[in-house]
This record gives C-alpha cells, structure tokens and sequence, in this order.
C-alpha cells in the first residue's frame, strides 16, 4: 500500500467513524428523552426528535448532524488537499461520513436518512452551494409543511447547483451520488406521499 492510497483509507475510515456518531441517539439519552428509533418515523433524526416534543433537542441534532458532516470534508480539504492529497480524497470523504450517517457501526447499522450531514457536506464544498440548497428546503417546507418533500426537492435541485458552484466534475459527482441515496433513503416517504399519507408539520 501506497502512502497515498494509506491516507485515503483513513480518510474513508476517519469520516465513517465520524458519521457514524448519531447525535440523536446521544441526545436523547443525555437529555433523557424517549429513543427516536422507538416512535414516529424512527429515524433518528432531527425531524422525528421534532415528532417526540423536544424543541431543543431537535435543534441540537440538526446542529451535530451537520457539523459532522462539514467538518469532516472540510479537514479534507483545508488540511490535507494543500499537502498535496489528491482531490478523490474529499469525495472518499463526504460519501463515508454520509454513509457514516446512515449505516453506524456504533449503532447496528441503522441510521437517520442523512439531509442534515448532506446539507454539512454542501456547506464545506461550497457554502454558496449550501446555503441554496437550504432555501429550498425552508421554502418548499414553508409552503407545504412536509418535511420529507422539502428534502426530496432539494435531492433534486442540488446537482445542479453542484455544475455552478463546484470546479469539477469528480465534486459534482459526488454530489450527484449524495443525492441519489437521500432518494432511496426516502422510498418508505415517497410511497407515502403518493398515497396522500406523509406526515404534516403543524406550527
């Protein structure tokens, strides 16, 4: 094994582990509130920590959940890209701690649908790109009050947002790969909303 291909592996390794820290299971048990795989949607995720009546603790997940995900590309890219680590290391980077996310080892595999951790991601390839992305998630979720739809048309808009804020196409792909596993991690809510049976957020 290469040096480089030694530093691509614990770059894959590193933001795996690192994905795999599920705030919302954490939180819930710190702030004792009930286990967000028990009820709802049971995913653990800041939408259904939302469902289970904590304000606060929904905010503090949509925060970790995010932060992970930034901080994760983020020293990719600030750290080791400038030393000369070549750019495939920021997408082995952003996939892990989404897949991180999504399959934790700590936690048999079973983890929340990602929307946080990839709006992380987006932030730390491009904050432009991230912060269009999180319009359009806050206003189809203004307009419909359906926070699954919200994260269904940003999987959508997204890379085309990547083609104007990203240099190439390895980011843009990479983006395009996010994208499509937040579909699929959205099947059971695609099913229910074209049933009519999606959950509605009151305010």
């Amino acid at each position: 094994m290469t040096a480089v291909q030694l530093i691509l592996f614990l770059v894959t390794l590193g933001a795996y582990l690192m994905g795999s820290l599920s705030f919302a299971v954490v939180v819930s048990r710190v702030m004792k509130l009930p286990d967000p795989r028990s009820f709802g949607s049971k995913n653990p995720g800041a939408t259904n920590m939302l469902r289970g009546g904590s304000r606060l603790g929904a905010a503090i997940v949509l925060l970790g959940d995010a932060f992970k995900g930034w901080l994760a590309v983020w020293l990719v890219m600030r750290v080791l890209v400038p030393l000369g680590t070549p750019e495939v290391a920021v997408a082995l980077g952003a996939v892990a701690v989404f897949l991180g996310h999504g399959y934790p080892v700590f936690f048999g595999f079973k983890g929340g649908k990602g929307v946080a951790t990839a709006l992380g991601i987006l932030l730390a390839l491009n904050p432009l790109m991230g912060l269009c992305s999180l319009v359009v998630w806050l206003s189809v979720m203004a307009v419909t009050r359906i926070s699954s739809l919200s994260a269904l048309c940003t999987s959508l808009a997204t890379p085309f947002f990547g083609l104007f804020f990203l240099q190439t196409w390895l980011l843009r792909g990479t983006v395009l790969l996010l994208a499509v596993i937040l579909l699929v991690h959205h099947h059971a809510n695609i099913r229910k909303l074209l049933a009519g049976q999606e959950t509605i957020f009151r305010p």
